[in-house]
């Protein structure tokens, strides 16, 4: 993305999700090794068994909200952990309605191995930058942060404001045709999803 197209709110979530999504991409591809347990894990499981690593232990609640994702979802999640030995659930010690999530041994091994190569192929990377670039990424590490934990937008809500804003101006051509774009796209996920009965 060109700076021109970067000086709009608009225009910098544009390059913004292009980026962090293509990020993730790269960093994805580097926890998939055949035969290990890491590539059959969604992103989703491994997130949570990763949060579990870094807490200890968390209740399913806690977790739902630490990774922003709806309980039902989250009760999936660790229905696939716990299966395949990752997660181990115990009795709360104060609440019997609830249960605590730990990692076991097994679960903490795939998330140090998943680390070590995502840090090393990131290392790589970083090292290939100047010190002027480093130092604007570790500037921009805890605003990244601050992203990540927002709440969720209601899909409906982000297709309003989205045409609104066009209707007003406020959104240069090009950027209004990439908009429109995302949002026809989630569109497309709101009717899938309503019609599958599954969150996405």
């Amino acid at each position: 993305m060109t700076a021109t197209r970067t000086r709009t709110d608009a225009g910098l979530s544009t390059a913004l999700r292009i980026s962090v999504s293509r990020l993730a991409r790269r960093l994805r591809a580097q926890r998939a090794v055949s035969g290990m347990t890491e590539a059959v894990l969604s992103e989703t499981q491994l997130a949570a068994l990763s949060a579990l690593e870094v807490h200890h232990a968390m209740t399913p609640g806690e977790l739902a909200e630490h990774e922003k994702v709806q309980p039902p979802s989250m009760t999936r999640v660790i229905a696939v952990l716990t299966e395949r030995n990752l997660v181990l659930k115990s009795p709360h010690p104060t609440d019997r309605r609830q249960v605590v999530l730990t990692v076991t041994a097994e679960g903490r091994a795939v998330v140090q191995r998943v680390r070590r190569r995502k840090d090393a192929w990131l290392a790589q990377r970083l090292a290939e930058l100047t010190e002027a670039e480093r130092a604007t990424l570790r500037a921009a590490v805890p605003i990244l942060e601050k992203l990540s934990q927002s709440l969720p937008v209601a899909p409906q809500d982000a297709v309003s404001a989205s045409r609104s804003r066009a209707r007003s101006g406020q959104l240069a051509s090009e950027e209004y045709r990439g908009c429109s774009l995302a949002c026809s796209r989630l569109r497309t996920r709101c009717t899938r999803s309503a019609v599958q009965d599954a969150p996405w």
